[in-house]
């Protein structure tokens, strides 16, 4: 028992050294959230992310990612930094950094696995960031770092949400810190007032299908539906907006990290720049990023949808070209953001577009964004 508790100890305060800003340690059990997540698949909220219904059973128990474990250590890393000033087009600031989250959380939990494994050679470790069926939140919750706020995110009396989250299984068993029983979130309700989506069917239940998130990050294969693109604001990647406003956040600091303390070049980039650049461009700018497997057509496509919300007029001569961009998307969204506009040069060239158009999907989606353009379709 002494053994387990000076590990424990020693392991926190090498994660301290690491800069993560929280570390707690769970036992590794089927955490209540499981059964949540049935329902909330159940009810189809995971909207094209199939992948959740496919792991479903695997997020049952840490065992499915490290058979036999014992101990789930909890890691939370603070990512907050003010949001760079860019002329057109916001990105989350989980993706501002220098350096892919995944690859800096692995590597500054690479010295706690060790650890584990020099004090104890006969057991196993597995670091988890983001891409196995582990809930995150709800063993950060065991662990004691937070509690889930109505916006389903986890929230520290510390500092807040900004943080990242990843885990260091192993089959040790390991001394458990007490787990955050209580909700501070009382009666405020800001997160789910303030968005602009109202992509919270419930307190703590979040509908992706009608999230900004999910909308410009996960929905590939298909045109953002017509009654959300207003929604989407200026947002290109992400959304912040339930965090934004979330009292609690007051007590977030700047991250001491230097792979997320300076925004990357590519987080500054404006909507316009975005809507005109190549595959190749795209590549260069954004490999090793997170926004790399969204794709370029989809950031496109995004750009287009933010430039119409925005109403950079200055754009119109980029969107009329976007017209007849190979990716079905982005003529959508080019000509709906020329719609916005209702300028007639905009709407003839839509209606150009129309006569060309080769989908017959992507010319009713025009046909229909002439239609309810705020200033009425002018005749042709």
């Amino acid at each position: 028992m002494q053994h387990r508790e000076e590990l424990s100890d020693t392991l926190r305060k090498v994660a301290a050294g690491q800069g993560i800003t929280s570390l707690g340690i769970a036992p590794a059990v089927t955490p209540a959230g499981y059964h949540r997540l049935l329902d909330w698949l159940s009810r189809g909220y995971h909207g094209e992310m199939h992948w959740m219904e496919r792991r479903r059973s695997t997020s049952r128990h840490p065992n499915s990612m490290l058979n036999g474990t014992r101990s789930v250590i909890m890691a939370a890393v603070n990512y907050h930094t003010p949001p760079p000033q860019t002329t057109a087009g916001r990105m989350s600031a989980y993706v501002r950094g220098t350096e892919d989250y995944h690859t800096v959380l692995k590597r500054r939990l690479q010295p706690l696995a060790r650890l584990i494994q020099e004090a104890m050679p006969e057991e196993k470790t597995r670091i988890v960031v983001d891409s196995a069926p582990l809930l995150e939140r709800d063993f950060g919750q065991l662990a004691g770092i937070g509690w889930t706020g109505r916006n389903t995110m986890l929230i520290s009396r510390e500092f807040g949400s900004w943080f990242f989250l990843a885990a260091i299984l192993t089959t040790a068993e390991l001394s458990y810190d007490e787990p955050e029983h209580q909700n501070f979130c009382g009666t405020c309700t800001r997160c789910l007032d303030a968005c602009p989506t109202d992509a919270f069917p419930e307190p703590y239940v979040l509908d992706a299908r009608r999230c900004i998130s999910y909308f410009n990050i996960e929905l590939r294969d298909r045109m953002v539906p017509a009654e959300f693109r207003s929604g989407i604001g200026d947002w290109l990647f992400g959304c912040d907006i339930c965090q934004e406003v979330c009292p609690w956040n007051r007590f977030a600091v700047p991250t001491e990290l230097s792979e997320f303390a300076a925004p990357t070049s590519a987080a500054l980039l404006d909507a316009r720049t975005i809507l005109q650049m190549s595959d190749e461009e795209f590549t260069r700018i954004f490999q090793g990023t997170p926004m790399q497997r969204t794709g370029a057509e989809v950031l496109r496509r995004n750009a287009a949808l933010v430039l119409g919300n925005i109403r950079d007029h200055a754009a119109a001569a980029e969107l009329t070209i976007g017209l007849r961009d190979p990716f079905p998307q982005v003529r959508m969204a080019c000509a709906w953001s020329l719609c916005q506009f209702g300028k007639p040069e905009g709407l003839e060239a839509v209606r150009t577009a129309i006569t060309a158009e080769a989908s017959e999907d992507v010319r009713a989606d025009m046909i229909r964004s002439l239609e309810e353009t705020p200033f009425g379709s002018l005749p042709a």
